[in-house]
């Protein structure tokens, strides 16, 4: 506990000095607040977990400060949390203290920072020190980094410490360094962006002794010699001529400790268990095409991968621990039921790719057709994709967005329900925003989802009004037209109503909420990283203010 505080103090401290020494610094902030008052429902599965059973309530809050002068940058970031369900869906954890700081000098062409790091190499394919929030991400390496410009055109940086763990950090030790450049033709049509990297992880000995000790349970033919440090390598490249751009990145890691959740395993005792260790290199070849020219625009990407999952240490499992991250191939959905089904970036073996193309015959018209398709390396489907869309303007007074959508989704995969069958579904929708005059308007959402699998089939509704500068009011009904999972007493098929009501207040750089929520448990994805998001029924709170 005492650490703890040490930590809080040193860097307000030294933020303290900073605001007396230097009179013409800047002071900047954010703070973003979550509060959920949990209700009961035992129909849509929002039940038997402790905030429903007796907590009733839950929070989670960061509050960010910022101070800069010259050459100087320093930050803290407060976090809370109370009952909350973020880093659990069925769990609850409650804590509070320093989520993160740093500070940051430049010294000549040296740039130092200290803290807690948001960094990357490359793509991410073998290093990505970021923070998601809505996924409970946050893998800030904890240490040192420093970086030097070589040549104008050239930089390179070399890190160490280890990735953050809540309050703490892991104790495997990580490594890397990069080096960046550019270079541009006379005409400056021609312009390459070259980089390399190197990473490399050594497990602690705590974490060794429990992987050993697990690997002793193993049957001879399934055990193997775990190394201590792991080795990682990318090399990538983007290239611009005029209209076209091209982006590749190839990376190899040495061999590694990886958990297979589907592959089966004998005990020494002769017993069969689902789930291994197992132990191999990885390859893994990222690629992005772009054209955009005129009327027309088109984006090509593909993705080889093997064995690329890179842990701080092997026992994490899910989001966590992760040190690396892979490109996505799936397009992202916003609307409601297009986004319900949504594909996790498979570390140990996928093939994927994905090609979007948009087409503008004037300004008001615009069309959009999507296509993504991921197998595992054995040519199982995991995902496909079919994506057309048109919008619509009609001078300043109304918009109209409309698709169709085609999906394939590996529930058993994904989800981890063995048995299941492959989702299968057809969602068609529109999006219609009508202004009524300057400050304001209101718009229609309406989308159908017709599947088999699964809860069955949904309709979607929503109205908005949106009064400028300060109000927006949302009502909205997911519906479960087709049930598939919810029964009457009689053991009929219950349709059930997933209602929201937002109203929303914004004043300057502040923006307040209050919902009311009814949700259906679903997979909640962002830049191909996913979690189960838990059935919740309730009221939410939010506040989001910048300074």
């Amino acid at each position: 506990m005492a650490k703890r505080y040490l930590l809080l103090v040193l860097p307000l401290v030294a933020l303290r000095q900073l605001s007396y020494t230097q009179e013409a610094g800047r002071l900047s902030g954010k703070l973003e607040a979550n509060g959920n008052f949990f209700m009961r429902d035992t129909l849509i599965g929002a039940d038997n977990t402790p905030q429903y059973d007796h907590q009733l309530y839950g929070a989670d809050a960061w509050l960010n400060l910022v101070y800069a002068r010259g050459d100087f940058e320093g930050g803290i970031r407060f976090d809370l949390f109370q009952n909350s369900n973020l880093l659990n869906p069925t769990g609850s954890y409650t804590d509070q203290g320093i989520g993160r700081w740093y500070l940051r000098k430049r010294v000549g062409k040296l740039e130092l920072t200290g803290g807690y790091i948001y960094d990357q190499i490359g793509s991410g394919i073998i290093f990505r020190a970021y923070e998601e929030r809505p996924l409970a991400i946050d893998n800030a390496l904890y240490g040192l980094c420093l970086a030097y410009e070589l040549a104008p055109e050239w930089r390179v940086r070399v890190f160490t410490g280890r990735q953050k763990q809540q309050f703490d950090a892991y104790q495997s030790s990580i490594r890397g360094l990069a080096l960046d450049g550019f270079w541009a033709s006379d005409s400056s049509s021609l312009t390459l962006v070259p980089g390399i990297g190197i990473v490399s992880r050594t497990i602690d000995d705590g974490s060794m002794n429990l992987l050993t000790a697990e690997l002793a349970t193993y049957a001879e033919e399934d055990r193997f010699v775990p190394h201590y440090n792991t080795y990682a390598l990318s090399v990538y490249n983007t290239l611009t001529a005029g209209p076209l751009a091209w982006y590749v990145e190839g990376a190899w890691k040495s061999d590694d400790v990886m958990f297979d959740p589907f592959a089966t395993r004998l005990t020494s005792s002769g017993d069969t268990l689902v789930g291994k260790y197992y132990s191999g290199d990885g390859t893994s070849i990222y690629s992005s095409f772009s054209y955009a020219a005129g009327k027309l625009g088109i984006t090509l990407e593909g993705k080889y991968t093997h064995n690329f999952e890179f842990r701080t240490r092997p026992q994490e499992s899910a989001n966590r621990g992760m040190i690396n991250y892979l490109p996505p191939m799936t397009r992202v959905n916003t609307y409601r039921l297009t986004a319900r089904y949504n594909a996790a970036t498979q570390f140990l073996g996928e093939y994927a790719w994905q090609m979007d193309v948009r087409y503008a015959p004037h300004r008001k018209l615009n069309f959009n057709f999507n296509m993504s398709n991921l197998t595992t390396l054995d040519q199982d489907l995991l995902y496909r994709e079919l994506l057309a869309e048109v919008q619509y303007k009609y001078k300043r007074e109304w918009q109209l967005v409309a698709g169709v959508q085609r999906q394939q989704y590996n529930q058993e995969v994904y989800e981890v329900k063995p048995g299941v069958p492959l989702v299968q579904t057809f969602t068609s929708y529109f999006d219609l925003l009508y202004k009524l005059d300057r400050r304001k308007a209101l718009r229609f959402e309406g989308q159908y989802m017709a599947t088999e699998q699964d809860y069955g089939s949904w309709a979607f509704a929503l109205v908005e009004f949106t009064w400028a500068p300060h109000w927006a009011i949302t009502l909205s009904d997911m519906y479960n037209a087709k049930p598939k999972k919810t029964f009457d007493a009689e053991g009929n098929p219950l349709p059930i109503h997933y209602p929201r009501i937002d109203v929303y207040y914004t004043h300057g750089a502040n923006r307040f909420s209050l919902s009311y929520v009814k949700q259906v448990e679903g997979v909640v994805c962002s830049g191909g990283i996913c979690r189960l998001e838990p059935a919740f029924s309730g009221v939410k709170v939010t506040v989001n203010s910048s300074f």
